[in-house]
């Protein structure tokens, strides 16, 4: 099914579809391409299969149901649910079956989810590839031998392959953008609380975020607007009115003040992404937008700091994986045997590359020339960040320097792989909203444009992507060799 997941909504109010249907059609489309995508670490058809036999119940019965309601989607696995199993894609938390819901998974279930699978991922959300997995990689439905980015390629493939229609991912550094960039998706990263995190698996605490993979803007925003809201659970939870983010989609963009940071257009962008998004800027330009080069120093620094922050925090976020009260073990004549066994082969290399990294960051002695001036550096993204809103209401840049490249391209070079996120990162330690959309191909695959906004200004930042959406010859979705998408 080529509809969007808004369209799919139209016909079940209709009456042209129910539930069971739609779902059926995913999960014959997940029989006949999921072996050679590997998008999803387990599947779930008869929780489908029985959430779509409910929702069609409910609207029998005259409900007035939410617009999430019994279309099929994808969850990243590193979001807890209630007896399904949720293995962040690493062999220490293999077989752990959470006993709560995820708050977004809670909300969502409310209003009818319709969940066809665990979505896999980079191993604890570390990577850019989705190659880091312990499950093995995923591939890009556009071209089987490249990556789908990472670290929500599961989520963005399943989306682009028509194994879902919609997904939900998490975003440290760029997760939800760059696999939505590679795939040819739309991808959303809220104001970091604007989502609830708890139930997501801590990677970063003070970068994490979940959010949406659709096929539209106007997917994005629903799935925006279901999941959005304060959590007493989270105590990062911003505490602020949800708008209906659908409301200014079709206005006009003339007089949109947008800035494009140079610092984000000279990290060895590809002539073919430079091209696309020199096009994609002209189009909004002939919107009515006013596009104008800017500058924000800071970024320059954005990745270092990063690569400072993110493996601290996952250093003591992830030490709790002892093999002591639940997850992988391996038996030692004591327990620190048992530790050094347990973490030794119950994390992939990447992952111990990163908690390598933040525990020397963090040590002592180190603590100051590391870790704190990789904080103060964000501080200034921050107010730079603050600085250009003065003048912009939006900031553009690609999302990705590249397209996907190839499965075991950058494996062995983590310095290449880094740097593929390093038009994302700054939105992250900002803590600001940004979106991914495809404005077209480059080689054959995908390119996307990244549009940021101002803290809690997701409003703005859909109706500009909605604009810009509407005017441009839409990519379409991979075919798949062999199959019917």
């Amino acid at each position: 099914m080529r509809d969007s997941a808004y369209e799919a909504y139209e016909k079940l109010r209709n009456g042209e579809a129910s539930s069971q249907q739609i779902t059926e059609e995913f999960l014959d489309r997940i029989d006949r391409v999921e072996e050679r995508v590997h998008a999803f670490v387990s599947l779930t058809p008869g929780e489908a299969r029985g959430a779509a036999a409910q929702v069609d119940t409910r609207l029998g019965g005259g409900e007035e149901l939410s617009q999430v309601a019994g279309i099929p989607m994808a969850v990243k696995d590193v979001l807890c649910t209630r007896g399904v199993t949720t293995t962040c894609g690493s062999r220490m938390l293999q077989d752990f079956v959470p006993v709560y819901d995820a708050t977004v998974i809670r909300r969502l279930k409310k209003m009818g989810l319709t969940m066809v699978g665990k979505a896999n991922m980079d191993e604890f959300a570390m990577g850019s590839s989705t190659e880091n997995s312990y499950f093995g990689p995923t591939r890009n439905p556009w071209d089987l031998d490249r990556v789908p980015g990472g670290s929500s390629g599961g989520s963005a493939a399943a989306v682009a392959a028509g194994e879902a229609l919609w997904a939900l991912g998490s975003d440290t550094g760029g997760s939800i953008r760059q696999p939505a960039s590679f795939c040819g998706v739309v991808g959303l990263k809220p104001t970091y609380g604007l989502v609830s995190r708890y139930g997501l698996v801590a990677f970063a605490s003070s970068l994490d975020q979940v959010g949406p993979i659709t096929r539209s803007v106007r997917d994005s925003a629903i799935l925006l607007q279901a999941i959005a809201g304060h959590d007493p659970c989270d105590s990062t939870s911003i505490q602020a009115e949800v708008p209906d983010y659908s409301a200014a989609m079709g206005d006009d963009i003339k007089g949109l003040r947008i800035g494009v940071p140079r610092e984000l257009m000279d990290e060895g962008l590809s002539p073919g992404v430079r091209a696309r998004i020199g096009e994609a800027l002209d189009t909004l330009a002939g919107l009515g937008a006013e596009v104008e080069e800017t500058s924000l120093d800071s970024l320059s620094y954005a990745l270092s700091a990063y690569y400072m922050i993110a493996p601290a925090e996952a250093s003591s976020n992830l030490a709790r994986y002892d093999g002591v009260r639940y997850g992988f073990r391996i038996p030692g004549e004591d327990i620190w045997e048992m530790y050094a066994a347990t973490r030794a082969a119950g994390f992939g290399d990447e992952v111990k590359r990163r908690i390598m990294l933040g525990t020397f960051a963090l040590s002592a002695g180190y603590y100051d020339a590391y870790y704190g001036q990789a904080q103060k550096i964000r501080t200034l993204i921050v107010r730079d960040f603050q600085a250009a809103w003065e003048r912009f209401d939006l900031l553009a840049s690609p999302t990705a320097p590249t397209v996907a490249f190839r499965i075991g391209e950058k494996v062995d070079d983590p310095l290449s792989m880094y740097l593929s996120d390093v038009c994302t990162i700054p939105v992250n330690l900002a803590g600001i909203p940004a979106i991914s959309l495809p404005c077209g191909l480059s080689d054959g695959m995908p390119v996307g444009l990244q549009l940021m906004g101002k803290v809690l200004d997701e409003v703005t930042i859909l109706k500009a992507a909605y604009a810009f959406e509407q005017s441009v010859p839409s990519i379409g979705l991979p075919a798949l060799e062999g199959s019917e998408a």
